[in-house]
């Protein structure tokens, strides 16, 4: 195991910069999400659970790939933890609509849906950005958050996610009917086996049409979210005058990615004043690829805030 860097920092509100203000849509009715309930152990429970975690995946992800440090959060911090499947994803709903506002809109009617009171949202990249949303939309729902990997920036995705469309649409082209020959298209486009065994979590076993024989497809719904990888690069908030998280957060990077670069901070501390900033050693993908050093730090953080 790699020795996590960790390296909590503080920062405090930074000069405001000029930033373009983009209009709200009225919120749509939020679709119900899937999700799985980690409790802690029941002699924990027995001297009261705390206070609620959602964990949420990233693009093309599903709760099922927070379910190891879901019940890891939840034993270490005797807190219930919801990892749940955001619209289009998973055993969730699919929508033609996929954006920020509209995956806000579902986590907030989660929240309402199971009564939750002080909860913690914890989020990877788009879960990151759909964390910072539900914060900025609606403070009140929200004790404190974790963003992994991710910043309130309108930021290009990396390249590679196009890419794994391109593979995606092949696969489905090819009516495969083995994860293995999935598997092999898929290295045309990604040459790293974990991220390629991590998409084809997605791959189910379908019907072929007119035939009484199967293949594989992905249950996700690849040309609506193809559609929405610009949205998923913006962020709806422009203003941090007219919107601002004023309660506790934590931003968690990978000293090997990009996503929150240094010249991000400035855009962090105007819409979270009181962020504090960890670095891990890890890739984009820093909960798989240092579990423990995650861990440590949120387990850590978390506890303080109690």
């Amino acid at each position: 195991m790699i020795k996590p860097r960790l390296a909590l920092q503080n920062w405090r509100l930074s000069p405001h910069i000029p930033v373009r203000w983009l209009t709200q849509v009225a919120s749509p009715t939020p679709l119900t999400l899937a999700y799985n309930l980690h409790e802690p152990p029941k002699q924990s429970k027995d001297n009261g659970a705390g206070s609620p975690i959602i964990f949420m995946h990233g693009l093309f992800g599903s709760k099922k790939n927070n379910r190891s440090m879901s019940k890891v959060l939840a034993r270490d911090l005797n807190r219930p933890v919801y990892a749940i499947d955001l619209r289009n994803h998973g055993d969730s709903p699919h929508d033609p609509q996929h954006d920020y506002s509209v995956l806000a809109s579902d986590v907030e009617g989660f929240i309402d849906e199971h009564k939750l009171i002080n909860t913690t949202l914890i989020g990877h990249s788009m879960g990151a950005k759909v964390a910072m949303t539900v914060a900025l939309h609606n403070p009140s729902m929200v004790a404190n958050l974790i963003s992994i990997d991710n910043a309130p920036v309108d930021a290009a995705l990396k390249s590679d996610f196009g890419k794994y469309m391109q593979g995606m649409k092949k696969i489905e082209e090819a009516k495969v009917q083995k994860q293995s020959e999935a598997d092999d298209i898929l290295k045309q486009y990604e040459d790293a086996l974990p991220i390629r065994q991590f998409i084809l979590t997605n791959l189910i076993r379908s019907q072929t049409e007119g035939s009484g024989s199967t293949h594989l497809k992905f249950r996700i719904p690849l040309s609506t979210l193809a559609k929405s990888l610009d949205n998923m690069a913006d962020f709806p908030y422009k203003d941090p005058e007219t919107h601002r998280f004023m309660k506790p957060t934590l931003f968690v990077r990978g000293t090997k990615s990009h996503y929150v670069a240094d010249e991000t901070l400035p855009a962090i501390g105007n819409f979270f004043p009181r962020f504090e900033l960890a670095d891990v050693e890890a890739g984009h993908w820093i909960v798989s690829e240092n579990p423990e050093a995650f861990r440590r730090i949120v387990v850590e953080w978390l506890m303080e805030k109690v």
